[in-house]
C-alpha cells in the first residue's frame, strides 16, 4: 500500500506545476474548452488494475517519476485523445476495460505532455532535461519521496485523476538544483550591492562633488584553459524556418503532406549551437551536400557581457 507522502516542499513545486500546466494545456486544446486540475497531496487508492508508467529524467537533473492512474481515468483520457465521445451510463462499453488501442493512445498523450513538461522544467533546471516514458508493469521498487495527485472532471462529471511521484534520486537532484539557484541569486544580489554607487553623507552632499573611482581592469581569461577546449566537438544545426502547429495537425501528418514554414524562400537561414542562433547565412550546395555561407555572425546578448561596475 502506498504510504502517505510528506508535505510538498517548495523546491519540488515547479516540477509538479509544469506537469499540471502542460496537462491542462493539452487537454484544453483537444477538447476545445478550458480544463483545470486541482492539486492534492492525498495518494490514489491502490488497485490491481491501475495503470503505471515510469518517466526517466536525464540531462540537467536525473532520476525517475511515477505516474499512476485508474483504468477508468486512463480510458477517459484515451477517448479524449482519440476524439471519441464518452459513452452513455447505460452503454455496456462504459464498463469494459482499457484495450490495446486505448492504451497506446493514452501513452502517446502522456508522451506529448511529457515533451512539453521537459521544456518547462529545463528553464528552472539550468539546462536541458529529457523525459522518457515507459510502462511499469509492476509497482516501483522505490517509495516516492514526494507525491501529488492531479484531479479534474470531464464534461460528463466523471473524475480523471493522475498520481505523480518522484523517487529519492530525482528529489535529491531537484533539491541540489534549487540550492544552486539560490546561491547564484544570492551571489548576484551581493555583487549588485557591492557595485552600487556610493551615497555621499548628508553633511557633504551639497558641497562635495561626486567622485568616480577608476575601474579596476577585468582579469584576462585563462588562455591555457581555453586551449584545452578547442578540440571539443559541438553539434550545430541549420534552421530553415519554423511554424507553430496545433496538436491535431501534428497527429494528422502523413507522407507527402507539405508543411509551410514562416521564412521566405530567399531568407537567410540560422546556424544554431545548443538551441541558440550564432550565425546566419545563405544555403549552398557543395559536392552534393548542403552548406552554409556565413553572412552575419550574431553578437552575444547584452546579458552575456561583463556587467558594468559603478563606484
Amino acid at each position: 500500500m502506498t504510504e502517505s507522502p510528506r508535505p510538498l516542499k517548495p523546491e519540488f513545486q515547479s516540477w509538479f506545476d509544469a506537469w499540471k500546466s502542460r496537462t491542462q494545456d493539452v487537454l484544453s486544446q483537444m477538447s476545445g474548452q478550458p480544463t483545470a486540475f486541482e492539486t492534492v497531496l492525498d495518494p490514489l487508492t491502490v488497485s490491481d488494475s491501475d495503470l503505471r508508467y515510469t518517466v526517466a529524467a536525464s540531462g540537467a537533473v536525473q532520476g525517475e517519476m511515477s505516474i499512476r492512474l485508474s483504468e477508468a481515468s486512463g480510458l477517459r483520457l484515451a477517448r479524449k485523445f482519440l476524439g471519441e465521445a464518452e459513452p452513455a451510463s447505460g452503454d455496456e462499453s462504459s464498463n469494459k476495460g482499457i484495450g490495446d488501442e486505448s492504451r497506446e493512445a493514452l501513452e502517446e498523450l502522456l508522451r506529448q505532455i511529457g515533451g512539453l513538461a521537459a521544456t518547462t522544467v529545463s528553464e528552472s533546471a539550468g539546462g536541458q532535461v529529457q523525459l522518457q516514458l515507459s510502462r511499469a508493469e509492476q509497482p516501483w521498487a522505490w517509495t516516492p519521496n514526494q507525491l501529488t495527485t492531479l484531479r479534474t472532471r470531464d464534461e460528463a462529471g466523471a473524475e480523471i485523476a493522475l498520481e505523480l511521484g518522484i523517487n529519492p534520486a530525482l528529489a535529491a537532484a531537484l533539491a541540489a538544483r534549487a540550492e544552486a539557484n539560490a546561491a547564484s541569486e544570492a551571489a548576484a544580489a551581493s555583487q549588485s550591492a557591492a557595485t552600487a554607487p556610493s551615497t555621499a553623507s548628508a553633511g557633504t552632499a551639497s558641497t562635495a562633488a561626486p567622485q568616480i573611482a577608476e575601474e579596476a581592469p577585468l582579469p584576462e581569461p585563462p588562455v591555457a584553459g581555453y586551449r584545452r577546449l578547442l578540440d571539443v566537438g559541438l553539434g550545430v544545426k541549420l534552421r530553415f524556418g519554423t511554424r507553430r502547429m496545433l496538436l491535431r495537425d501534428v497527429l494528422a501528418l502523413s507522407s507527402g503532406l507539405v508543411v509551410e514554414l514562416d521564412n521566405e524562400l530567399n531568407s537567410p537561414v540560422d546556424l544554431l549551437l545548443d538551441g541558440r542562433v550564432i550565425a546566419r547565412g545563405d544555403v549552398v550546395v557543395m559536392d552534393g551536400k548542403y552548406g552554409l555561407r556565413v553572412t552575419n555572425v550574431v553578437d552575444p546578448s547584452p546579458a552575456a557581457r561583463p556587467a558594468e561596475r559603478n563606484v
